[in-house]
C-alpha cells in the first residue's frame, strides 16, 4: 500500500463533498498524514446559477467559500484531524492541481456523483481532467445516491 503523507482534501459541502472530506478524515488519521483543506467556488458556476453579473457576485462568494472552509475544517477537527484550510474563488479544475502542485501533496481526495450517459456525453471537454493535471494520487469517493 502506498504511504501518503500529505494529503488534499477537496471540499464543497455538497453530500458528496462530506462523504469524501470523512472518508478522507479516516484515512488522514490512519496514516498520520498532513491534511489540507481545499474549498473552492467556482465563479462561473455561481453566476450561472443565480444569473448574476460576476462583479456582483464576488463578495458572496467570498462569503460563502469561508462559511465552507469553516465547516470543513470544524468537521474534520471533530473527527481529530487537523487541516490547514485554504480557500480559492474560480474553476475546481485549475484550482485543486494548482494547489496540489504548491502544497506538494502525494494525494487529493474528492467527492464525486455519477450523472448519466446522456449527460456525460455532453460533457465532452477532456483537456479539463483533473486525472490529467496532477502529479499525485486522487481518491474519488462515489456518492451512488
Amino acid at each position: 500500500m502506498a504511504s501518503y503523507s500529505r494529503i488534499l482534501l477537496c471540499y464543497n459541502a455538497t453530500r458528496q463533498g462530506r462523504k469524501a472530506l470523512h472518508e478522507g478524515a479516516a484515512l488522514a488519521l490512519g496514516l498520520n498524514a498532513e491534511a489540507h483543506l481545499l474549498a473552492v467556488v467556482d465563479q462561473m458556476g455561481w453566476a450561472a446559477n443565480y444569473d448574476a453579473p460576476l462583479v456582483n457576485v464576488d463578495a458572496i462568494e467570498q462569503q460563502t467559500a469561508q462559511e465552507i472552509l469553516r465547516e470543513g475544517v470544524a468537521d474534520l477537527a471533530s473527527r481529530g484531524v487537523f487541516a490547514r484550510g485554504h480557500l480559492a474563488i474560480g474553476d475546481p479544475m485549475e484550482q485543486i492541481p494548482s494547489y496540489a502542485e504548491f502544497l506538494n501533496v502525494d494525494l487529493i481526495v474528492l467527492g464525486h456523483h455519477k450523472i448519466g450517459r446522456l449527460a456525460r456525453w455532453w460533457r465532452r471537454d477532456t483537456e479539463r481532467l483533473l486525472l490529467d493535471r496532477v502529479r499525485c494520487g486522487v481518491l474519488v469517493v462515489i456518492d451512488s445516491r
